[in-house]
């Protein structure tokens, strides 16, 4: 029996809000100039999608503990000026959310704070207000399950009956753990082949998303128990 879907659960940085350039921008200059050249592409392999304290760990593991505390706070410092000088919502997002009929909610690895500062700047906040939740209200942020569970269990709905938006190859391992279906948006940073897996649709506009959750909505057939004779 496949369940209808009956909640989607959006990613925030890079799939509501189009601020992984942004962060991939910041990190790049911090790397090179802490002692780490990174590319672009290896921040968003290494970094995308990952909690703050799961980064920090990797830059400690990298530099030592005294210049991961260094780049963090320039991190913090740097990105929050480029976030007010040049965030917007990912293209095609308000489109998509006034075609959704279905329940919405928000679970990121990033801080209440960071998301109230980011969506709140994009006028996307009050569109999930109460309905937003963060790694730091559980044990282990993506590509852990945890967080899409507690999301869930919030909201009220059988994890089964869950959708998963994500643009991380992080995010979307933690929603195949947790056993929902997800949408891999591909019109970011990371290339479309590490979203690609069991129970994902990749795609690359995101106003093709509303069509795309009424597609896999199961038939009442397909919904429905089988009862032998």
């Amino acid at each position: 029996m496949i369940k209808p879907i009956e909640l989607v659960i959006f990613d925030c940085d890079g799939v509501l809000v189009d601020i992984e350039r942004i962060a991939a921008r910041v990190q790049v200059g911090l790397g090179a100039e802490l002692g780490w050249p990174l590319t672009e592409d290896e921040v968003v392999e290494r970094f995308m999608g990952r909690s703050p304290a799961a980064i920090h760990e990797q830059i400690a593991a990298q530099l030592g503990l005294d210049t991961a505390a260094i780049w963090s706070e320039r991190f913090d410092q740097l990105h929050r000026e480029a976030v007010d000088a040049e965030l917007a919502p990912v293209d095609g997002l308000p489109e998509a959310l006034d075609a959704l009929t279905l329940p919405t909610c928000v679970a990121s690895n990033g801080s209440h704070d960071k998301m109230r500062h980011t969506l709140g700047r994009t006028g996307l906040y009050e569109r999930f207000a109460g309905r937003i939740y963060s790694a730091t209200e559980v044990s282990r942020g993506k590509p852990a399950p945890d967080l899409f569970l507690h999301a869930a269990q919030q909201m009220g709905v059988d994890p089964e009956a869950c959708v998963v938006v994500e643009d991380s190859q992080p995010g979307v391992h933690a929603a195949r753990a947790a056993g929902m279906r997800t949408f891999g948006y591909a019109g970011g940073l990371t290339p479309a082949e590490r979203l690609e897996g069991p129970d994902t649709v990749v795609f690359h506009d995101m106003r093709q998303l509303p069509n795309l959750i009424t597609e896999r909505q199961p038939t009442l057939h397909q919904a429905l128990p089988t009862h032998k004779i």
